[in-house]
């Protein structure tokens, strides 16, 4: 942005354990780092973290953009605004094509809608940046082969959120930690063959070493 301010963007499929703590982590880590040794602290310059989810991140609320920034607690008086959250929850968004009318509408609905759309919208061609996305989008179309891949990891993704939904209401009704990290380890054994290690340990909330073990007793 003209003013300095970084913009972190991530999307996240999955709803997992410890994820609103990672955002924040990310955009502090991000904020604590700009400085040399011996910087001064004027030179620290706002971040802004915009996490686009796939879920809803915040089921009480009907927002579809949520932003959170420092405030006193009681009167809401402005601490800092230099580190600020922005989640963009896609589910919630339900605007036609034809009910779209700002900027940020035709953005989600281009998220939202971007892999069943044929050609840019009449209402979106004015805004270069759209269609410059559009065209990019179009560009990368993948065969029908990587097609079917990628639906084949899309309903095993899917399928993992849905059993951590499942299973975390289970455990809770039980009052128990151990149907969550059953249904942890059941979900990265399916995911061994789709994602790096890494990638699963942060949808799963395992450790890198139970996942090697894991995988290692899966290939054994």
């Amino acid at each position: 942005l003209h003013d300095r301010t970084t913009v972190i963007v991530e999307m996240q499929v999955l709803n997992v354990f410890g994820f609103e703590k990672r955002v924040l982590y990310n955009a502090a880590k991000f904020y604590a780092t700009q400085l040399n040794i011996g910087d001064g602290y004027t030179l620290l310059s706002p971040v802004i973290a915009l996490t686009i989810t796939d879920f809803e991140m915040f089921p009480k609320s009907q927002k579809v953009i949520s932003t959170f920034t420092f405030r006193e607690k009681e009167e809401l008086t402005s601490y800092c605004d230099d580190i600020e959250l922005v989640f963009i929850e896609l589910p919630k968004f339900k605007k036609s094509l034809e009910a779209l009318e700002s900027l940020s509408d035709k953005w989600i609905y281009f998220l939202r809608n971007a892999n069943k759309l044929q050609s840019v919208p009449s209402s979106m061609e004015q805004e270069p940046a759209l269609e410059h996305a559009f065209r990019v989008a179009e560009e990368s179309q993948l065969s029908r082969e990587e097609l079917e891949t990628l639906e084949q990891q899309s309903m095993v993704l899917h399928d993992s959120a849905n059993a951590i939904i499942f299973a975390e209401q289970q455990a809770e009704e039980r009052g128990e930690i151990k149907g969550k990290r059953e249904a942890a380890i059941a979900i990265a054994r399916q995911l061994f063959d789709i994602l790096d290690l890494e990638t699963i340990a942060q949808k799963t909330g395992l450790t890198l070493e139970e996942l090697r073990s894991l995988e290692q007793d899966q290939t054994s």
